[in-house]
């Protein structure tokens, strides 16, 4: 099993009214949220573990969850609010207001987290839980903890304006890439944690130096850039798509990465280290082409495997 640990939360989407009014509607959302629903789409088992509300948000997401066959047995309940996040499109590009004081995610604590089942084989860490203190070190402790002997993935999926303290996030961050195996980014996240006028080869490299195995980025229409620690580097196109708006891209694209390694019986850190060019693009084609899918349409609305076969 691949076990999300992150946010789950409430995407209001700007919208109107039958008479012409601007409202909001509630969709469920958050990146890490995302990625277990679009791993769970893609026929890959897949597990939450974050915290939910009993408020009426909590039982939509839980109601999503169950809809894509996610499991929930490591999501913490309780009664805190469900996190909020007031989403604005500008030429499809998402911005993003939280109201998340006190909430399931946020006051996610050390003692809350439960037992891992020994069948969860790979941790996939992101988002805003990774920003958002006290739950931020409690994942970054986990990750510790339990990285040890399961294979791990990172998406800072940094945004700047979310970040309270940027001296504590970059080193909270460091350490994390520092135990992970893969680490993903987007273009905009490695000019952040890595500034420029380096090459975006030498970006992943210095990404590299601190220990993973693998460093993937993402391009926009650009395509995909991959580099090992074995020295492979591959770069893949990105798939054509009609793009409504960009909510959930990249966390659909983590999904695709990684039932695309799973499907070739890699996502173990010997199948890391073993990854071949080929099986190293077929994985990011495949999480290419569901990025695609999720762009084409309003909200962040992963593709079910059968609309990429």
């Amino acid at each position: 099993m691949i076990l999300c640990c992150g946010e789950a939360l409430i995407d209001m989407l700007p919208s109107q009214t039958a008479d012409g009014q601007s409202c909001f509607v509630p969709h469920p959302g958050g990146a890490v949220f995302n990625t277990a629903i679009a791993l769970g789409r893609l026929g890959v088992d897949a597990g939450l573990l974050t915290g939910l509300s009993s408020d009426l948000f909590g039982l939509q997401l839980r109601r999503s969850l169950k809809c894509s066959h996610v499991d929930t047995r490591h999501a913490v309940s309780t009664e805190r609010p469900t996190t909020l996040a007031f989403v604005a499109l500008q030429d499809g590009q998402a911005s993003y207001s939280f109201f998340d004081e006190n909430s399931a995610l946020r006051m996610l604590s050390d003692e809350e987290i439960p037992a891992l089942d020994p069948e969860i084989d790979c941790l996939f860490f992101g988002g805003i839980s990774l920003a958002s203190e006290p739950c931020a070190d409690t994942f970054a402790r986990l990750l510790a903890r339990e990285g040890e002997t399961r294979l791990a993935m990172l998406d800072p999926n940094i945004r700047p304006s979310f970040i309270a303290d940027e001296g504590r996030f970059r080193g909270r961050i460091k350490r994390m890439m520092e135990k992970c195996d893969i680490v993903k980014v987007s273009d905009e996240d490695l000019d952040w944690l890595v500034p420029r006028p380096q090459t975006i080869r030498e970006q992943l490299q210095s990404i590299l130096g601190l220990g993973p195995s693998l460093v993937v980025a993402t391009m926009g229409s650009a395509g995909a850039i991959a580099m090992s620690s074995a020295g492979i580097d591959v770069e893949t196109p990105a798939v054509n798509a009609d793009v409504v708006d960009t909510v959930g891209a990249g966390d659909t694209f983590n999904a695709g990465f990684l039932a695309g390694l799973s499907r070739q019986n890699k996502l173990s850190r010997s199948g890391i280290e073993e990854l071949s060019d080929a099986e190293l693009e077929s994985a990011l084609g495949l999480g290419s082409a569901a990025a695609a899918v999720t762009v084409s349409r309003a909200g962040a609305n992963p593709p079910w495997n059968r609309e990429l076969v």
